[in-house]
């Protein structure tokens, strides 16, 4: 009986406790979704809107246009050009105090377009992103966008427009891409020719003949510069024909899109030529001819001689050890690869291969050359491969290539083998190398801790003080794992160096200290 009764006890005390999952779900129902809203009443849900609308301006811009969508496409529209005519004539300096809220302001004229106009008239709503998209110019030279946050929403809005235009019939896509083509010349900030680049090649293939033929009469009508009405034979001016070659460029772009979406890699390449005569983009040229099928041609046009342009050096040029212009031919080199094993030279493909990672230690060009290797071949080539990665000059390289992909009982043995040659300078590649060794090769890790603290140190670096407590501190975690005089002189023996040869740098032992 008196067993009965405590287990009764028990059950009643048991049932008054809220379980875990009753909590929780408690706990998500103050959330505000769909369904724990509903559950307020109307009244309760006013009283919210009006109490926001007359704190938030951008949400009583929303709110009211909510309500125009009630009477029709066209009161919403009249709402939006009034916010876009504003936005037209607006003179004054935005600084970066008044960004905020100026930003949430034309995010609710973007919102208020697809979320009230859109589901109402689709043309109507693309007609005023374009809009929209023309006054981004004049707004964004008067605003202190260090952030991006206002020119991020006039990407949405070309997004969102490209996204919309797709769905349209040829003849409307059609006129829509004419009234954006007219807007090229207010698009300093290439935000419509960015709409049209993604649109163009989603478009119905019927408007595709007549928009080029509207981009070729938008080339044919522009104005021929000053200098020239004034002496039609003179020398123009330096830099003053610049925007109207600028404007043809892009124009010329746009028909290159359009020869891509008609798969015409004839009329891709006669642009292209006609652009840039002297120094044709070889690659792009080829990448077109081998889609097309056209393999034999493609690779004629891959190996042309060109002029010498501008070198570019990548940062992935630098890690490696490589000071020569490597980004651009790098690319050309994976399209010739492609071609030639479209054309079956397997061989001269993997010649080409070895080639580049030799030159630029690039980890998928020797995965795709050990990939095409007869079985039992790629160990003995993978052997060789990795003692061209030692052998470098510059070890630093060897060691970026080596934890990528990734072997790192070998980058262990690099830096040990070269443990004079480390340099902390050139702490992208020794920093995440150290971390990725720590696990397994203590004193390999530790080997280019040291380094980074000296050059921290002896360049007194102070912004890097932090990193450098922070390595001090590896560095005493990892003199636990090491066994006796494997690193000299001793972790202890070395912070007493450190504290001799730079006690004066207090910045930096206040961040060990702490």
């Amino acid at each position: 009986m008196a067993r009965r009764a405590k287990a009764a006890v028990e059950s009643a005390a048991s049932a008054k406790t809220p379980t875990d999952s009753t909590l929780r779900k408690k706990s998500r129902s103050t959330t505000p979704t769909a369904e724990s809203l509903a559950a307020l009443s109307q009244d309760r849900l006013i009283a919210l809107i009006l109490e926001e609308v007359g704190q938030s301006a951008a949400f009583k811009k929303r709110v009211t246009a909510a309500l125009a969508a009630l009477q029709g496409p066209d009161r919403v529209a009249a709402m939006i050009d009034r916010r876009l005519s504003a936005l037209e004539k607006a003179r004054g300096y935005i600084d970066w105090q008044k960004r905020r809220a100026f930003a949430a302001d034309l995010d609710a004229t973007l919102a208020t377009i697809l979320s009230d106009l859109k589901p109402l008239d689709t043309e109507m709503a693309l007609d005023r992103i374009l809009r929209f998209l023309r006054s981004a110019d004049a707004t964004l030279e008067r605003v202190d966008d260090s952030s991006g946050q206002v020119h991020a929403i006039y990407e949405t809005a070309a997004e969102a427009a490209a996204g919309l235009a797709t769905g349209l019939s040829a003849e409307a896509a059609l006129a829509f891409v004419t009234r954006a083509i007219d807007g090229l010349e207010r698009d300093g900030f290439g935000l419509i020719g960015a709409l049209l680049d993604d649109l163009l090649p989603n478009l119905p293939k019927e408007a595709l003949a007549p928009l080029d033929a509207r981009l070729v009469e938008a080339i044919a009508a522009l104005p021929a510069p000053a200098w020239r009405k004034a002496d039609p034979v003179g020398t123009a001016p330096a830099g003053q024909d610049w925007e109207r070659r600028y404007r043809r460029l892009s124009l010329n772009r746009l028909r290159q899109v359009i020869a891509d979406a008609r798969g015409d890699a004839d009329a891709f390449i006669a642009l292209e030529l006609e652009m840039s005569p002297e120094r044709p983009d070889r690659v792009a040229v080829a990448e077109r001819l081998l889609t097309a099928g056209r393999a034999a041609e493609a690779l004629d046009w891959i190996r042309r001689e060109q002029k010498r342009g501008p070198a570019v050096t990548t940062r992935e040029d630098l890690l490696v050890g490589g000071f020569a212009s490597q980004g651009p031919e790098r690319e050309r080199e994976a399209v010739e690869i492609r071609i030639l094993d479209a054309l079956g030279r397997k061989d001269e493909a993997q010649a080409l291969r070895w080639s580049r990672f030799e030159k630029s230690l690039d980890p998928q060009a020797l995965r795709d050359y050990l990939a095409r290797l007869p079985d039992f071949e790629d160990e003995e080539a993978l052997e060789r491969a990795l003692a061209h990665v030692a052998s470098r000059k510059d070890p630093h390289g060897g060691l970026y290539f080596l934890v990528r992909w990734p072997n790192l009982d070998r980058a262990a043995r690099l830096v040990l083998d070269r443990r004079e040659e480390w340099s902390g300078r050139i702490w992208e590649v020794l920093a995440p190398a150290a971390e990725a060794l720590e696990p397994d090769h203590s004193l390999a890790a530790s080997v280019l801790y040291r380094a980074l603290i000296a050059d921290i140190l002896e360049r007194a670096r102070s912004p890097a003080y932090g990193h450098g407590a922070r390595y001090l501190a590896r560095l005493a975690e990892l003199a636990r794992d090491l066994a006796p005089g494997a690193l000299t002189p001793s972790h202890s023996d070395y912070v007493a160096q450190l504290r001799k040869a730079h006690g004066r740098k207090s910045g930096f032992w206040s961040q060990v200290e702490a």
